[in-house]
């Protein structure tokens, strides 16, 4: 009796070494890093690789490091000269610092989402809409730029925002597809011109050049059939 209930005494503890064991050894991927609290204070972020935590005592919360591409929902915005017009755009960033992301943030995504989609009300807000569509790219960095310092004390690192899809007035859209139509019709016209003027200026020495042999093959006298359409040639070109 006393053999049986040693055995299942050894075989307890060896359960609990194992449950231990376990749960002190923690795998942290190459693009994660875990960030320790013993007794509810920061001791730092660890790995990659195998670490070892103490059960009950430490608490392991694991961030990634890969970039993350966040969608940032539709804005409605007025520009400086009254467009209402609704934009959406995507942000890529990534934690730098695991700690102050842990610690200085309650949710680093969603505040960095937040983040943005008010720096994009107020930076369009400023801009005219002919400013915003013909420099986007320079607004998009200027994005970048002021969302990025924002988040720098949560250790988030933005690499890029970029503005997408602009929905604008169907009166405006209506207009700006005529002034589209009425631009590719000028073009076209000046395209037109250009070939016409192209073409009359390679046939017409041609044409004089023909007439001018008949003449001289004719004799230059008003009997010579060619006489009178060489001088009327002659006379239209000039």
């Amino acid at each position: 009796m006393n053999l049986i209930s040693s055995t299942s005494l050894y075989i307890g503890i060896i359960i609990i070494l194992i449950i231990i064991l376990s749960q002190a050894i923690q795998i942290i991927r190459e693009y994660e890093r875990a960030v320790i609290f013993r007794l509810g204070r920061v001791v730092g972020a660890k790995g990659p690789g195998i670490i070892l935590i103490i059960p009950i005592v430490d608490r392991v919360v694991k961030v990634s490091l890969r970039t993350i591409n966040l969608d940032v929902p539709a804005q409605e915005v007025i520009t400086r000269d009254t467009v209402p017009i609704k934009v959406n755009a995507v942000i890529y960033f990534r934690v730098i610092d695991p700690v102050k992301a842990v610690i200085s943030v309650e949710n680093y995504i969603s505040a960095t989402s937040q983040i943005a989609q008010t720096t994009l009300r107020s930076v369009l807000g400023e801009r005219d809409l002919d400013t915003f569509l013909s420099q986007r790219e320079k607004i998009n960095q200027t994005l970048q730029q002021i969302v990025d310092e924002q988040t720098d004390p949560w250790g988030v690192k933005v690499t890029t925002v970029e503005t997408k899809d602009v929905e604008l007035p169907e009166n405006m859209r209506r207009a700006m597809a005529k002034q589209a139509e009425a631009e590719r019709e000028r073009r076209a016209k000046v395209i037109h011109a250009e070939i016409f003027m192209k073409n009359k200026k390679s046939t017409v020495p041609s044409l004089k050049r023909s007439l001018k042999n008949n003449l001289i093959r004719g004799g230059n006298s008003p009997e010579n059939p060619y006489y009178w359409q060489f001088n009327q040639k002659d006379n239209d070109i000039e």
